[in-house]
């Protein structure tokens, strides 16, 4: 039997509950696949599955004996051990060889050490230390936290430690569940580049859809029992999704609906947009909106923001505000006027003091110098991690909501609340149980059931699933208050900020470009600055050796150029060639479906690429203007 994962007749249980009935599926050595479904569905009990910890109550699940499985474990154990030896530990073959070295060492058997340095060399076990420490860099942590105990680091921070163990191994398979949560967007960069790269199989569940549309080259989707599989990306997934339930008359109608509410807010925002490129870029995300509401028509989110309780302009005024903790300013000198209708989107480095501005913002943190000032009577909605341990676990999501207003019926709340997904006998359960995603949507029903004048959220998106953050990008589309909002999903900040403000280096300014520019910025600023050259007497000599050097260097970008110009053309031609080919009628009768299909895929990833091909054009040929300026 060949090297692959196959899922024969699968039938499983978890209780009186049937999550799969008669499934087959093969995964094929190193495709990348993303899980997707609804809660609930049964994604980490297929997980389970795959390591052995769950068996099927009827057919197979069959994984070659030689694979090694890598995951990410959901506890850090209370250890001592330096970080970078915890992370080491994820190479269980080099653990055991180093082990059994030190042993043949003491026994002083040359024999076997010899042995054993050469089973070290053909694992690059002499590089193990430096490929962790470089997970380690690439994941947040700094040089100096490599020799930090494991019981120093919050919880956050022990979870990144855990998934640069995972990726430490030198695995088969690759199971991530939902590996971006304790993530900021410096390292989502950073990780998705790594799974590209990565050479085995992957599986893995996100809510993330960047993430998702970056990594994956297949989606199994998890339904009515069942398990479907995409050829392609995420937004191919949705494509083919949308397509199949517009089949189907009722569904059909209410995307009419959805789509119509869409275009409304695209049209809207475009007679309001004022900077050309972040209104450009978000334009662009907005309308393909319109392609992703089909596919989640079946979404059970569906809720609103009501008209704020008051409004005034400016709601919220910093004047060279300084802020931080113990006396000592993180961020200073902010200026910073908030009025209705603002969309601010915070960017920067971990550590950089995004949350810490965002409590400000709040009247959490007070100022350490100049002034912050608050319009009268407004009402500020601050969503942040913490806030999910403060809910009262004995209380039901309706009790709560009752605590919130007294005078409203138990039916105008219970359909309020229905909106968040706390449907019949779920809005009177207690809240003690629930799951990190059912308290982050009551968090958030709360906030809005107050109709707030400015909303501050600090990674809202952490435990919610896809159908819950597009309700939430939704809704947040005809928010009437002003909206700050830190987060690592591209795809919110795309489709809710207009502005985008960078946080770094001790302060807080806009940010003048997109998140493709954002991620340049990243890329460029870690890179060495170069200082002039010390006068001296060959100063003639060393200025045409200068000049010879730059003009060697710029070669480079002249050929990326003229690399992405041939590109560019090619996938033109053929983008025209599949659009000819679309324009056939006949291909939109039930008999040519599979080949739709194709063509539609083969339509989205030249559109891609080609979008790829143009910024990679764009960003060297303004390099290469900008050198030849200096020159």
């Amino acid at each position: 039997m060949r090297a692959m994962i196959k899922f024969s007749q699968l039938s499983v249980r978890r209780g009186t509950r049937l999550l799969f009935e008669s499934v087959n599926l093969i995964i094929h050595p190193k495709q990348k696949v993303g899980l997707t479904g609804a809660n609930g569905t049964g994604k980490s009990s297929l997980f389970a599955l795959l390591q052995d910890q769950l068996h099927a109550d009827h057919g197979s699940v069959f994984i070659p004996d030689s694979w090694v499985i890598a995951h990410v474990a959901q506890e850090t154990p209370a250890v001592d051990l330096p970080a970078i030896d915890y992370v080491l530990q994820g190479d269980a073959e080099y653990i055991q060889l180093q082990q059994q070295l030190l042993k043949a060492e003491v026994e002083h058997d040359g024999h076997l050490q010899s042995e054993l340095h050469d089973r070290l060399a053909a694992i690059d076990g002499y590089t193990a230390r430096s490929r962790a420490g470089r997970l380690m860099h690439g994941l947040g942590f700094m040089g100096e936290q490599e020799n930090s105990v494991v019981t120093s680091f919050s919880g956050g921070w022990r979870m990144r430690l855990n998934l640069a163990q995972a990726l430490m191994c030198r695995s088969d398979l690759l199971l991530l569940d939902e590996p971006t949560n304790h993530l900021d967007l410096e390292a989502v960069y950073w990780l998705e580049e790594w799974l590209r790269n990565y050479q085995g199989t992957l599986i893995l569940i996100s809510h993330d859809r960047d993430f998702l549309d970056r990594v994956v080259t297949q989606v199994v989707h998890i339904e009515q029992q069942g398990m479907k599989a995409y050829t392609g990306n995420y937004s191919a997934f949705e494509l083919a999704r949308a397509e199949h339930l517009a089949h189907q008359q009722s569904a059909h109608n209410k995307q009419q609906r959805e789509i119509a509410h869409i275009r409304s807010f695209v049209t809207r925002f475009k007679a309001q947009a004022t900077k050309a490129r972040q209104a450009q870029s978000r334009i662009k995300a907005l309308e393909r909106m319109e392609l992703i509401a089909p596919a989640h028509v079946d979404s059970p989110f569906h809720f609103s923001f009501l008209p704020p309780t008051r409004l005034t302009a400016p709601l919220i005024s910093l004047d060279k505000v300084a802020v931080g903790y113990n006396e000592q300013a993180i961020i200073s000198k902010v200026k910073l006027s908030l009025v209705p209708g603002d969309r601010i989107g915070l960017l920067g480095p971990n550590g950089a003091g995004k949350s810490t501005l965002i409590k400000l913002i709040a009247g959490v943190l007070p100022p350490l110098q100049g002034k912050r000032k608050e319009g009268k009577d407004i009402k500020i909605a601050y969503f942040a991690q913490h806030q999910l341990e403060q809910l009262t676990l004995d209380e039901s999501p309706l009790q709560h909501l009752q605590r919130l207003d007294r005078l409203a019926s138990e039916t105008e709340l219970r359909n309020f609340i229905g909106g968040f997904g706390f449907h019949g006998d779920d809005a009177l359960a207690p809240v003690a149980p629930f799951s990190g995603g059912e308290k982050a949507r009551l968090v958030l029903a709360l906030l809005v059931y107050q109709k707030p004048a400015l909303l501050l959220l600090d990674e809202p998106t952490n435990h919610l699933d896809l159908e819950m953050r597009l309700a939430l990008t939704m809704a947040l589309q005809d928010f009437e208050g002003a909206l700050v909002v830190v987060s690592h999903d591209r795809h919110l900040l795309r489709t809710v900020a207009n502005d985008l403000w960078l946080v770094s280096d001790g302060q807080a300014k806009e940010f003048d470009g997109d998140l493709d520019d954002y991620r340049q910025w990243l890329l460029n600023k870690n890179k060495p600055v170069k200082t002039a050259n010390e006068p001296n007497s060959n100063k003639k000599k060393d200025d045409r050796r200068a000049a010879a050097e730059a003009r060697q260097k710029l070669q480079p970008l002249r050929n990326t150029v003229k690399k992405s110009e041939q590109q560019m053309e090619n996938l033109q031609k053929k983008l025209a060639a599949v659009e000819g080919q679309l324009a056939d009628g006949s291909l939109y009768e039930d008999k040519a479906k599979d080949q739709l299909k194709t063509l539609l895929l083969a339509q989205a990833n030249l559109k891609s690429d080609l979008d790829e091909a143009e910024m990679v054009w764009f960003d060297a040929t303004e390099q290469l203007e900008a050198a030849q300026v200096g020159e």
